[in-house]
């Protein structure tokens, strides 16, 4: 088909540069914000007398009638066209004639689909938000209902002191709801609108860039033409909050797939969200955990593609930003698509607490509270670190945990332990006495979920 900047030319452009060129395969999913754009972009143009109310209702009327037929599955958007836009266009003009003609006034190809882009990425960034929070809500709940599941806290990924489930998740909390705080950054920066831009410089007809952008829910304008028709930060921005949400969501993963295993078996997948082998009948592995994890570097490739693609582009737009699509479009489904399920995967898993508690118990978590029990009764805090070491090693010769010695072994060490030593180092006061804001305590925990759920309720 003849294109609609083909007036310039005197032949067809060869097939293979015309197909190396086109991005109607992926830039498609840009209709409804490109029709949403084109409305608004006519609305201000009859409001300025630059066409008429008449010729503003026809175009509104036949761009509209595109979408629906569109979603109706009556109209397809086929490869006989170049993008999205110049399908938009040349079927306004089969529909409605001259009219359609004058949608183009006072804009260019190049402000239209930074416009169309912005707006695609703004309303994701919205849903993203949205899909946090319920990740948030659930991981709340199971705070609330897991204030006194013990577990082995782990630095090195050796046991280290005890905590409560609740605390750490707790940690998530905190990454995801950074995370959210990501999106608000970007969406503030980002609401600036395009349109009106031109080619690089602007245009002649007299425009209302501030009613256009009221129109599309626009903080106001962007202020410099060159700028906005070759600004890809919000996309950069973007890429780079979800890898953090991908990398948030590999690191719960590799947890959950480490408690899953035989050796830890903290938790229980459901069968929903697990497969089992085509040869091995006893086993249920946590595939979609793996695969959130490993669909993580994806992610990451679209990221490190956007800024690779922009490093050294001379203003104002250039082709090669036609490459900020297809690497965005699928990272926003990949995250989106695992935050969704991550989020049922947790909601719908079964923790046990009692291979936690002993786990806990039989990994000397208390060894740090025993120490400051002696410290408590006079010994040096050197001294009392020395005490509980060789301790620790005795317990492991034995084959016990230290609140399993008798007082008289435990005298054997230090003439300072006394009966309270049980009570000193059991895993209830050991996480009770932890009462500092950010800490496993009871009530500390219960002040940073009120937080939470006000933090939950006012969004």
């Amino acid at each position: 088909m003849a294109q609609l900047w083909g007036g310039r030319f005197t032949k067809q452009t060869d097939q293979l540069v015309y197909d190396f060129n086109a991005s109607i395969g992926f830039d498609q999913k840009l209709l409804h914000e490109d029709i949403r754009g084109s409305i608004a972009h006519v609305t201000m143009l009859a409001r300025q007398g630059v066409v008429t109310e008449a010729e503003r209702d026809s175009i509104i009327s036949g761009l509209q009638s595109i979408l629906r037929d569109v979603e109706a599955g009556e109209l397809a958007i086929t490869s006989r066209y170049e993008d999205v836009h110049s399908f938009v266009e040349a079927n306004l003009i089969d529909r409605i004639g001259e009219a359609g003609k004058k949608l183009h006034t006072g804009r260019s190809r190049n402000d239209q689909v930074a416009l169309d882009m912005r707006m695609y990425v703004r309303n994701h960034v919205k849903h993203t938000d949205a899909l946090l929070k319920d990740l948030l809500t659930v991981l709340y709940q199971k705070m609330e209902e897991n204030l006194d599941t013990y577990m082995p806290g782990f630095t090195h990924l050796q046991k280290a002191q005890p905590v409560t489930l609740a605390h750490h998740f707790g940690a998530y909390f905190e990454m995801f709801r950074r995370d959210r705080s990501r999106m608000h950054d970007i969406y503030e920066r980002m609401n600036y609108c395009p349109l009106g831009a031109g080619a690089l410089a602007g245009t002649t007809y007299p425009l209302d860039r501030e009613y256009t952008a009221q129109l599309l829910d626009f903080y106001g304008p962007t202020l410099n033409s060159m700028d906005s028709v070759s600004d890809r930060d919000y996309v950069i921005e973007y890429l780079s909050a979800l890898s953090m949400i991908m990398m948030h969501l590999s690191r719960f993963c590799e947890e959950i797939i480490l408690w899953n295993s035989d050796e830890y078996r903290f938790v229980e997948m459901d069968d929903a969200y697990s497969t089992g082998s085509s040869i091995m009948p006893q086993k249920k592995n946590p595939d979609i955990a793996e695969l959130v994890r490993g669909k993580t570097g994806r992610v990451y490739g679209s990221l490190m593609g956007m800024l690779t693609t922009m490093k050294g582009l001379p203003l104002a737009y250039n082709k090669d930003m036609q490459e900020d699509k297809e690497q965005t479009f699928d990272a926003i489904e990949t995250v989106e698509s695992c935050l969704t399920l991550f989020t049922g995967m947790i909601n719908t898993m079964r923790f046990r607490e009692d291979v936690m508690e002993r786990s806990a118990k039989n990994g000397f978590t208390n060894a740090t509270d025993a120490a400051d029990y002696l410290v408590g009764k006079g010994v040096p805090f050197r001294d009392a670190h020395g005490i509980i070491g060789r301790l620790v090693l005795y317990c492991i010769e034995k084959q016990a945990s230290i609140d399993e010695l008798s007082l008289e072994e435990l005298k054997g060490f230090c003439d300072k332990f006394e009966e309270d030593i049980y009570d000193a180092i059991s895993l209830k006061t050991c996480v009770e006495k932890r009462l500092t804001i950010g800490a496993p305590g009871h009530e500390a925990m219960r002040e940073v979920l009120e937080k939470y759920k006000r933090y939950l309720e006012c969004e």
